[in-house]
């Protein structure tokens, strides 16, 4: 027999994440609500079926982590490593996220409706990571594939050592990391932009924000210049 449609409340007051989890796991339903999480480690994380879970209060450590398919809500604010190495689906912090949001992230879509502290999309491989406020420090850094929105601010060497990543900001920039250069905005950008907004639920214009991406120049290797390697 398939899930069943009903929500079901988990009280991790009562049974611990660990029970969350395993629930989650192999779940008997296709909505839950996390009562009590109190700030608790790994909530949801490892979820490989198309549920949707509401988190009813602040998330620790590596919420969402390894995410695939699922849905995630965190009414509040979420520590380090919200929605690390996701695969798909869709994690969202109501609140602030702490460093590292993100991280590795190959897939999905991750919205921080507040800011994400530094390291954001560190590493990213292909997801989309949509920030309403801004990112701390080496945001990007190394990231190979994807998209990163910040609508507001982002902090010092912003995509450092980025691959192809492609970073959107409507704010300011302290300053950007090596290789990480801005690039022009032209209309197939525009309409992405646009997309990923609408996505994440956010009504800013696309013609405020600044393309940034990789200068190409320390990730090729030339043989003509083997001696200096």
């Amino acid at each position: 027999m398939g899930a069943v449609s009903t929500s079901v409340c988990v009280d991790l007051a009562e049974v611990g994440v660990r029970a969350l989890n395993a629930e989650l796991h192999a779940p008997a339903a296709t909505a839950y609500e996390v009562c009590n999480p109190r700030g608790a480690h790994a909530i949801a994380a490892g979820l490989r079926h198309p549920v949707t879970v509401d988190v009813l209060g602040h998330a620790g450590y590596y919420c969402a982590g390894m995410n695939a398919e699922a849905t995630v809500t965190v009414q509040g604010s979420a520590g380090v490593g919200v929605a690390e190495n996701m695969m798909s689906g869709v994690v969202r912090v109501r609140g602030d996220a702490s460093q590292s949001a993100g991280a590795t992230a190959h897939g999905g879509l991750l919205v921080v409706e507040g800011s994400a502290s530094m390291r954001c999309g560190i590493s990213m491989k292909g997801a989309d990571i949509v920030v309403g406020g801004d990112v701390g420090a080496m945001s990007a850094f190394m990231a190979q594939a994807g998209r990163l929105v910040v609508c507001g601010d982002a902090g010092e060497a912003l995509g450092d050592s980025i691959y192809e990543a492609r970073l959107y900001v409507r704010g300011s920039v302290a300053s950007l990391g090596a290789d990480c250069v801005e690039k022009p905005v032209r209309g197939e950008h525009r309409a992405e932009l646009a997309g990923l907004l609408a996505a994440a639920g956010f009504d800013a214009d696309p013609g405020e924000f600044r393309r940034y991406g990789s200068a190409r120049r320390l990730y090729h290797f030339a043989s003509g210049n083997s001696h200096a390697y």
